[in-house]
């Protein structure tokens, strides 16, 4: 009587060691960052004091027009307090301004009053090491890749 007998369960092995090793190549690329961050391409400002951080949660662009991103989505100063206000703790968030060399006093100001606004306490500026003690003049210095230096603020 085959319809009375009990079968086992069998569980299928080789499905969860295809997942497990695709997982741990995901983990393995991110922690390479061999996955790009979404953002502005800007020529950061060159500083010789420039030191490096702990990686920021939150990165905010300014590009030459003046105009202000926050992954990759354009923003308002007023917006970006609402956003940085609604994160669970704000006054543990970490902002990275990374301002174009070109852009203007006033909006880096400006971002700077909307993360305090917000209760951000802990603002650095992005800034490109200077790559040799001694420059030409009318030179640029050449960007450091993989390499992102902040001036705590």
């Amino acid at each position: 009587m085959k319809y009375l007998e009990v079968r086992k369960a069998r569980i299928e092995i080789i499905p969860m060691i295809d997942i497990m090793f695709f997982l741990l190549v995901f983990f393995i690329m991110i922690t390479l960052h061999m996955i790009p961050n979404a953002g502005l391409r800007t020529q950061l400002p060159s500083s010789s004091s420039a030191q490096s951080l702990v990686p920021p949660n939150v990165t905010v662009s300014i590009a030459d027009d003046g105009g202000v991103s926050v992954d990759g989505k354009s923003m308002t100063p007023e917006a970006l307090t609402a956003m940085l206000a609604a994160r669970p703790d704000p006054g543990h968030t970490v902002v990275t301004v990374a301002g174009a060399a070109q852009a203007h006093i006033q909006r880096l100001v400006a971002v700077m009053d909307a993360c305090r606004t917000a209760g951000v306490s802990q603002v650095a500026l992005a800034a490109q090491p200077t790559a040799t003690p001694v420059a030409q003049p009318g030179a640029q210095p050449a960007p450091q890749s993989g390499t992102q230096a902040a001036a705590p603020q």
